[in-house]
């Protein structure tokens, strides 16, 4: 599949008739949401786990040199924490735009704080895509993050960005937190 996701995302329609949609956010919607919403909560999705895999060429990186960024992988009985937005279906415009290198559209259950659930939907970068860099160890992620700049700014600053939001949040990712880590320590 092509990185280039935009008009893959634009012909699901599943939300379209819908006055709004719950989005969930893992990475860098976290903590820059650049986009109206209605409300936000701080919620999960069950059996999926984040991982710095996708390749980055429009925004942490360039198609030369791509950084990483994360999506997620599916992992039976582990959960993803992070925020879920009330949108409407309008706002999937600046979206399909904003995640078109390599990320789709997925219908998710989204649980929040006080146990209530909802059906929204995620954006998911899969193996499948021409972007998909694919695992490494944390510490070889962090050297490749650590030379990465794009359009959006250096590859560094969205780790950075993203440990401190899930923080915030009062949540542990070991993943995020070790490369964090090395970063840090210019390892």
């Amino acid at each position: 599949m092509h990185a280039n996701t935009i008009t893959i995302n634009q012909s699901m329609d599943e939300f379209d008739n819908h006055n709004s949609v719950w989005l969930f956010g893992y990475g860098s919607l976290i903590y820059n949401a650049d986009f109206p919403f209605i409300e936000k909560k701080p919620a999960r999705i069950h059996h999926w786990t984040r991982r710095f895999w996708q390749g980055s060429h429009d925004h942490r990186g360039t198609p030369e040199k791509p950084g990483r960024v994360v999506t997620l992988i599916e992992a039976p009985g582990d959960r993803c924490e992070g925020m879920a937005y009330l949108i409407t279906p309008e706002e999937f415009t600046h979206l399909d735009q904003r995640e078109k290198n390599g990320y789709l559209r997925l219908k998710v259950d989204i649980i929040f704080q006080d146990g209530s659930e909802k059906e929204g939907l995620v954006y998911i970068a899969e193996e499948e895509n021409t972007a998909f860099l694919g695992p490494a160890s944390e510490q070889e992620i962090a050297n490749h993050i650590r030379h990465s700049v794009g359009p959006s700014g250096k590859n560094i600053d969205y780790v950075l960005h993203l440990a401190d939001a899930l923080r915030k949040l009062n949540e542990t990712d070991e993943h995020v937190f070790e490369i964090e880590r090395y970063l840090l320590q210019g390892k």
